[in-house]
């Protein structure tokens, strides 16, 4: 199964992308989604979580976000031990998810494809970019949040510049016109590239 990893800064519009993919009939994997799926029902994280944690990252047997989030917020090793514990569970979920796939190929949506080194089990990559105030605007109207807030979520990712310079390709996303095209030019090549 040929696998497209597909990245970008928030506001960039790669959720967009991956909606637009999906309408062809391609299968998209949200690595976000299934990392919130997988420390809620996976007994195995759920364990790991509560060794490395604490027993308080779940209620009743529901995940306490808020616990987690304040175990980890501003602190960048509690915040890479988390991620050292639920990305090899994604990773291995995605893989399993992707052999069941019978779409020509399939997609792998995550904001931080290359820091989770997720970018490892996929075949080529998309970085989503776009520019700086459109972004700003988006996540504004999307979120309901301050220029400051968005701007604070932005200067925790990776850079445009770098998304661009890891990825095997990179999409500007500026007007939804020209995303409806550039997306069934980029479905048409990755249909070519999965049939080789």
């Amino acid at each position: 199964m040929y696998k497209v990893g597909i990245t970008g800064g928030i506001g960039s519009g790669k959720s967009s992308v991956c909606s637009l993919l999906a309408a062809y009939g391609v299968a998209v994997y949200d690595s976000d989604s299934a990392a919130k799926r997988l420390m809620a029902e996976n007994e195995e994280l759920r364990q790991r979580l509560m060794e490395v944690f604490g027993a308080e990252c779940y209620t009743d047997g529901v995940l306490n976000r808020a616990y987690l989030a304040s175990r980890v917020f501003g602190n960048d090793e509690q915040l890479k031990l988390l991620n050292s514990t639920v990305h090899p569970a994604v990773k291995a979920d995605f893989e399993a998810w992707a052999e069941q796939q019978t779409s020509p190929y399939v997609v792998l949506e995550s904001a931080i494809l290359f820091e989770s080194g997720f970018d490892a089990v996929v075949d080529t990559t998309l970085a989503v970019i776009a520019p700086m105030e459109e972004r700003i605007r988006r996540t504004m109207e999307r979120d309901g949040v301050d220029r400051e807030a968005v701007l604070s979520r932005i200067s925790h990712q990776m850079s445009d510049d770098e998304l661009h310079s890891r990825a095997t390709r990179t999409m500007v996303n500026i007007l939804r016109d020209y995303l409806e095209s550039d997306v069934e030019q980029l479905h048409k090549r990755y249909l070519y590239e999965s049939a080789r």
